[in-house]
């Protein structure tokens, strides 16, 4: 069986070299500027380049669309209809509303669809990790065939049954998640600090906050602009996120402190009120990745506190969605839970939000950070985000690839501990 892969950008090249290893015939297409380069680091493993990806359309059983969400529907306009009878087409973005809606338009009527969303980086081999697969138009045979083909590379497969289903999860999970982390790099480069050298981010939460930002933008920012802007049902996640800062901080900036701690330990006992038993993120973990072993000071976490107002407000059980956790999400979710389900170290958090001056002007970056993303995201406006996105990315350059290692370490301990287990 024949693996086509079309778009052989980061991911593309990850999983064209997995399966070469898994011992399949695979046959790559990228741009035609790129033919050269590709051969000389593919051909060695046996990945031949096509000249195009009307070829790979033409010769492979199935065929992978890896290319950014806002061009998808461009690239299977250029190439779909070559697609072979009865071959197996998938793509590999995050947003499958763009993608299911150009493989209904240019692929041939015999063709299966059977998408996939990879949810790892591409600094990471896809064995033991969760592959989402979407039967979304296909034989019972061909599904059979596609899933015997993604074993082969050892992942953790999950079935979503509807590319809709899909993206109402990821979009709980990951829309705000992503916009809270990249808020607080963006926070930070505009208070011309990076958070290590701060006393008021040394803590365990504050390590976890730091080395998830740095992970996040260790990637390309088209990764997080396409879910951001192109899934439909992002955007309600991100205006509620916005709206739970914005009155939070209000709140906070009145000292209206018994109408700020009522609706904190609200949303609380909202969406931890089934949790009990081991913490996702363990204390001693926890105490572990604590930057300083001298004193730490306070912090209001009102990203995270933001966070958990939103997922309360929306009726949103982020528990019930671990099947399209991500990395960041897992830690996200760790360190709510983390805060939440310590009554003193949130009551630490609430006094400090409402009353501590000293980080008042930390808490404004940030709450400036949030109104810039939204209305970013918001007004669909890509070439912005990646303009903001890069802009951080510069100013955390020399530090993005120590977050991304230490945010994979810690993943790893939890994993070890059976931590993440709920």
């Amino acid at each position: 069986m024949d693996i086509g892969i079309i778009g052989l950008g980061d991911m593309g090249c990850l999983y064209a070299r997995s399966f070469a290893k898994a011992g399949y015939t695979v046959l790559g297409a990228d741009l035609p500027g790129r033919r050269e380069e590709l051969e000389a680091a593919l051909g060695p493993l046996g990945i031949r380049i096509a000249e195009d990806g009307n070829e790979v359309s033409r010769r492979c059983d199935v065929i992978f669309y890896s290319v950014e969400a806002e061009k998808i529907r461009s690239v299977v306009q250029q190439f779909g209809g070559a697609t072979r009878y009865g071959a197996i087409v998938a793509g590999q973005t995050s947003v499958k509303h763009p993608e299911i809606a150009a493989f209904e338009e240019f692929l041939p009527a015999d063709v299966n669809i059977i998408t996939v969303h990879s949810l790892h980086g591409p600094g990471v081999d896809p064995q033991g990790q969760k592959l989402i697969v979407i039967p979304h138009r296909t034989t019972a045979e061909a599904f059979r065939r596609m899933t015997d083909v993604l074993s082969a590379l050892t992942p953790d497969l999950a079935e979503i049954p509807d590319y809709r289903e899909h993206d109402r999860i990821v979009a709980d999970t990951q829309a705000a998640t992503h916009m809270g982390f990249e808020c607080m790099g963006t926070a930070w480069k505009e208070a011309g600090f990076f958070p290590w050298e701060n006393d008021s981010y040394v803590g365990g939460i504050d390590h976890v906050k730091i080395l998830t930002t740095l992970r996040i933008f260790s990637y390309k920012a088209h990764i997080y602009a396409g879910l951001a802007i192109l899934n439909p049902y992002a955007s309600g996640q991100v205006r509620q996120y916005a709206r739970s800062e914005s009155e939070l901080f209000k709140m906070m900036i009145r000292e209206d402190a018994e109408v700020f701690r009522k609706r904190v330990l609200e949303a609380g006992q909202s969406v931890f009120r089934d949790r009990s038993g081991p913490l996702m993120l363990p204390d001693d973990l926890m105490q572990e990745y604590a930057l300083s072993s001298g004193r730490r000071k306070p912090n209001s976490h009102l990203s995270l506190l933001s966070m958990v107002d939103a997922w309360h407000r929306l009726g949103i059980r982020p528990y019930d969605h671990l099947i399209c956790q991500t990395p960041p999400f897992r830690l996200r979710l760790g360190i709510a839970e983390y805060l939440f389900r310590n009554p003193d170290l949130l009551e630490e958090s609430i006094e400090t939000a409402l009353y501590d001056k000293s980080i008042r002007a930390d808490d404004l970056e940030f709450h400036s950070a949030v109104r810039e993303w939204a209305s970013l995201i918001g007004y669909g406006d890509m070439a912005g985000y990646r303009s903001h996105f890069n802009a951080v990315r510069t100013f955390f350059e020399g530090r993005l690839e120590q977050g991304r290692s230490g945010s994979a370490e810690l993943i790893r301990r939890i994993q070890a501990v059976h931590a993440l287990k709920v």
